[in-house]
């Protein structure tokens, strides 16, 4: 169903509900020309897309998860989001005394912010029906979309290991290969590519952030504390997504490195 600036659509990865078993469910986000819409932590501008569910009782639905981000611009102002098609996920567990042979509805609300030369928040009631049956299929289509959201995702890796220190409105990041798995950038303007994202919001996402290449492979990221916080206190550690897109491991793989390095201060 379109909206100002996005179209948005509940998909199924499986053909059918199977009683008791998880399955996947898309919400599909597609932009029109020029507009983009929000990570799970825009930053310091913008609203993330969001799923309210309204499931029959007895079932579950899981945490809404979002791919990769990518650095968007609101106007002039780095945010952290998606001007690419997107799909977002939820994992559904049906009760397991659905009746084979049944259909049912699975309701929930999208709520957003698409924003192009101007911003529009808005919301839709959106649902999906799929029938009951003893076992499904893959849907193709949205099966091969889902997958390379999910190899999208960000993950933590033993192959490197971080330390962030903080001093008035400065975090020195620091982060060095700890295994021959680790790739390492080639040099510095590779490693200039490299974007580091907020996941709570402690430093600015639209500060420059400064990159410094050592001769062992090791990197080093100064980042801008925000101005504003919207945790209770200080937060212990820099909880940060670092988006590689030559790759953290060899091979290339590992797009999106998320550390967590205690701050010292």
């Amino acid at each position: 169903m379109a909206q100002q600036g996005l179209k948005l659509q509940l998909v199924s990865e499986l053909s059918a509900i199977v009683p008791g078993k998880p399955f996947t469910v898309g919400l599909w986000l597609e932009h029109d020309r020029g507009y983009h819409t929000y990570w799970r932590f825009p930053g310091i501008v913008g609203v993330p897309t969001q799923m309210k569910w309204q499931l029959p009782r007895g079932w579950n639905a899981g945490e809404l998860i979002y791919p990769e981000p990518e650095r968007t611009l609101m106007f002039k102002i780095k945010a952290q989001g998606f001007d690419r098609d997107v799909m977002l996920r939820a994992e559904i567990t049906p009760p397991a005394n659905l009746k084979v042979g049944e259909s049912i509805t699975l309701n929930g609300t999208a709520s957003w912010m698409a924003c192009g030369n101007t911003c529009h928040p808005g919301s839709m009631d959106l649902s999906l029906t799929l029938p009951v049956a003893a076992t499904a299929e893959l849907n193709t289509k949205w099966h091969k979309l889902l997958d390379a959201e999910r190899a999208r995702g960000e993950q933590a890796s033993d192959a490197w290991t971080s330390t962030a220190r903080e001093k008035g409105d400065t975090i020195t990041l620091a982060i060095k290969p700890a295994t021959a798995e680790a790739r390492l950038s080639k040099n510095q303007r590779e490693a200039d590519h490299i974007i580091a994202f907020t996941e709570d919001g402690w430093f600015d996402t639209d500060k420059p952030q400064s990159i410094l290449r050592h001769t062992d492979g090791s990197l080093t990221i100064t980042l801008i504390k925000a101005d504003t916080y919207l945790g209770n206190k200080p937060p212990k550690t820099l909880r940060v997504i670092l988006r590689n897109d030559d790759g953290w491991l060899q091979g290339g793989g590992l797009r999106c490195l998320q550390i967590g390095p205690r701050i010292e201060r």
